[in-house]
């Protein structure tokens, strides 16, 4: 079969993806179109989509790095790549009323297309807009003409908004937002089993120490001893890195002279108890609301954090983490620009930051300053909602009409 001839100003690539043949049927009704091109708005996106499904009853196709994660009601798909035919031709099969891209990835060809169709387009997430690998171009003007099919651009910060402006986009349609709420902040908790044990913890300061590898554990317990001569009924709640390892680990501190509680024994931390080890990942949401200060193992000796700083954010919890973030880049950047987090070196550096959190003015301070991080993501995914959801509404009258 011959190729359609490009109506845009940018080359076919000439290679093809699925075709239209081989995708799933759309679903009926709306449908709304999230492109996740990285890692970095993966977890924004997936929240996008739950609640588009939840809220909107819309249907949702993702496609990018979304394509590897299971989300519930999602239909996923290949991009298609960067030809005036392949484009069309998924845009002909899937017929979204919206489409959401992210991170500020440009791909010229395809936002031609959805111009032409009159879609909404929005760009969340936005850092510096950046042509897609392969497809820079040498024309000139050629940014300004690709971004100019965006309805609306959401920002990261002030300098993303200036490189969009700059760039070319008109400045009405771009907006310095900051990111979108990331999926799963607020972990859920048994609230029966919170009250149980914050009555019994009640007149004990408290801290949590998240998902600690074995090469952290002396770190933290030198911080818990240092600490416990400023605050001597200071409880650790600690959970280590392998859940397996949280038996052996009791044994291990009983004999070095500590006072223990084991969960996974179906102990209870009593008045004396210093550590109390836990190990099941399904209660991080009890542990953070029930710790005023929570201390993220894996980036202190570690290849990076274990677990996002976003959650104990969400929940309250003042967040102690080492100097390499690991997967959460982003997420320390944000708070640490906010000043919601302290970073800690050395052994040193976790117990004088601990100590130095026991007085509850300062844990307020950090934890309040790390919930606006957490607050204004969701402010910013409200906004983008707002914005789909008069996309789909026109949808619906047209079915109606």
């Amino acid at each position: 079969m011959a190729s359609t001839p490009s109506r845009g100003w940018w080359p076919a690539t000439g290679r093809r993806t699925r075709s239209r043949a081989e995708r799933q049927v759309r679903p009926k009704g709306g449908l709304v179109w999230l492109h996740v091109p990285g890692q970095a708005s993966l977890s924004a996106m997936r929240e996008l989509a739950r609640r588009l499904i939840e809220e909107d009853g819309a249907a949702v196709l993702m496609t990018g790095e979304a394509a590897g994660t299971r989300i519930r009601g999602v239909v996923f798909d290949e991009a298609p790549e960067e030809g005036a035919q392949m484009v069309r031709e998924f845009l002909d099969h899937w017929r979204p009323d919206a489409v959401v891209f992210s991170e500020g990835e440009i791909r010229p060809a395809l936002l031609h297309e959805c111009a032409e169709r009159k879609l909404l387009l929005i760009m969340a997430d936005a850092g510096d807009p950046w042509f897609l690998r392969g497809h820079e171009s040498w024309i000139p003007g050629a940014m300004r003409r690709a971004i100019s099919a965006l309805t609306r651009v959401y920002a990261i910060d002030q300098a993303a908004m200036r490189a969009w402006k700059r760039a070319g986009l008109a400045p009405s349609r771009v907006v310095g937002s900051g990111r979108m709420e990331e999926s799963s902040l607020a972990l859920p908790c048994l609230e029966a089993e919170r009250e149980y044990l914050a009555n019994a913890m009640v007149t004990r300061p408290v801290w949590f120490g998240a998902r600690v590898p074995r090469s952290e554990e002396g770190a933290v317990l030198a911080a818990q001893q240092y600490a416990m001569q400023l605050a001597h009924r200071l409880l650790l709640i600690l959970m280590p890195e392998d859940p397996a390892r949280a038996s052996p680990l009791a044994r291990e501190l009983a004999g070095q002279g500590w006072i223990t509680a084991s969960r996974s024994d179906e102990e209870e931390p009593e008045t004396e108890t210093a550590i109390y080890i836990v190990n099941d990942l399904a209660e991080m949401g009890l542990w953070y609301r029930l710790a005023p200060v929570s201390y993220l193992g894996g980036g202190l000796s570690g290849t990076g954090l274990l677990t996002s700083p976003l959650e104990p954010a969400a929940l309250g919890s003042a967040i102690l983490h080492g100097p390499r973030p690991g997967g959460f880049g982003p997420q320390i950047g944000r708070l640490g620009a906010a000043r919601a987090a302290r970073a800690v070196a050395s052994i040193r550096d976790l117990s004088e930051a601990l100590g130095d959190l026991l007085a509850p003015d300062r844990t307020a301070r950090l934890a309040q300053a790390a919930w606006g991080v957490v607050s204004d993501g969701a402010e910013v995914t409200e906004a983008v909602l707002a914005d789909l959801r008069k996309a789909l509404a026109g949808t619906t009258a047209r079915s109606r009409a």
